[in-house]
């Protein structure tokens, strides 16, 4: 059940964030309505004292679109391009990784949509009047309208990496690009950190996960961490409740507050403001025991890194 939310961030909620970056994002213009567009955020984030955010699709790459919102973005604040490796992009292709790399692109998702762990999602059949997920829509459009693909698969039968989910990770590695592993499953993440860090892939994170369709235990959490992954804490996961907050402040205390890394995944019209959800999830996080130093590692230093392309 979803607890009881709170919509409004304190000022010391907006202080401890103040400088980071939120690196997982949806904005229009996209596929789906969303609750803003680009542009705007980034004069929101300025207002806010917000470094910038990740454009996030799950359809096409974001590198020329986020650039084109720096050339008009307030001083201070930056838009970071990305692609998602779902079949509208060809699916684990790595020329559309290096097209997008050149262009800027600083994040590499594996498949999300068309991840062969959400194949139950796409096909379920939804009662009358049960919301239906935004991204399940579309799928259920597309294979209505017969563009329907077969998932992405990133491992062989024997739970082995692909060839293309190898060459992949060669330029994500050459390009020194983040790796996020998207809507995978246990396995599946555990065998991509692995590959990734042995192909020399040096920043990796753990998309959401508490999120149902990851669902991955604490142990499995402080495990990927000790083999060098970063957990992304993302805030509509407990926010929906699909989990609660002390699971999400069990998992960092679990983990180290170094491994993690703050997002909100905000964008869908029905959620608060994109430019409130860090401060937002920083309140929740103080209600549980994580301080402030803690959250402001997890955001401004650790999205900054990242986004900057610094060293752990």
């Amino acid at each position: 059940m979803r607890e009881d939310p709170i919509t409004t961030p304190t000022d010391r909620g907006r202080a401890l964030v103040r400088g980071a970056y939120d690196l997982h994002v949806h904005v229009d213009p996209d596929v789906v309505g969303r609750i803003v567009d680009d542009v705007t955020l980034a004069e929101r984030c300025a207002l806010h004292g917000l470094a910038g955010f990740g454009l996030k699709s799950h359809y096409t790459s974001t590198a020329e679109r986020a650039r084109t919102v720096n050339a008009t973005a307030p001083d201070g604040v930056r838009a970071v391009g990305a692609i998602t490796l779902n079949a509208a992009v060809g699916g684990l292709n790595p020329l559309a990784v290096e097209i997008a790399a050149r262009e800027g692109a600083r994040i590499v998702w594996l498949p999300t949509v068309d991840a062969v762990n959400e194949l139950g999602a796409r096909e379920r059949t939804y009662a009358p009047g049960v919301h239906v997920p935004m991204w399940v829509a579309i799928q259920q459009e597309l294979r209505e309208a017969g563009m329907e693909t077969p998932p992405v698969p990133v491992l062989n039968g024997g739970g082995t990496p692909t060839a293309a989910l190898l060459s992949v990770l060669e330029v994500v590695a050459k390009h020194q690009l983040i790796l996020a592993t998207g809507h995978l499953d246990r396995d599946e993440i555990f065998a991509v950190v692995r590959a990734a860090r042995a192909a020399g892939v040096r920043d990796v994170v753990v998309t959401h996960p508490e999120f149902p369709s990851q669902d991955l235990s604490i142990p499995d959490q402080a495990a990927l961490a000790a083999e060098g992954a970063i957990l992304e804490r993302c805030f509509t996961t407990p926010f929906t409740g699909k989990c609660t907050w002390a699971h999400v402040a069990e998992g960092i205390r679990a983990t180290g507050p170094g491994n993690n890394l703050l997002s909100t995944d905000l964008g869908q019209p029905k959620n608060p403001p994109v430019e409130d959800g860090l401060a937002l999830f920083a309140d929740r996080l103080l209600e549980h025991g994580i301080t402030d130093e803690e959250i402001q590692t997890m955001t401004v230093h650790q999205s900054r890194r990242l986004a900057e392309g610094g060293d752990r």
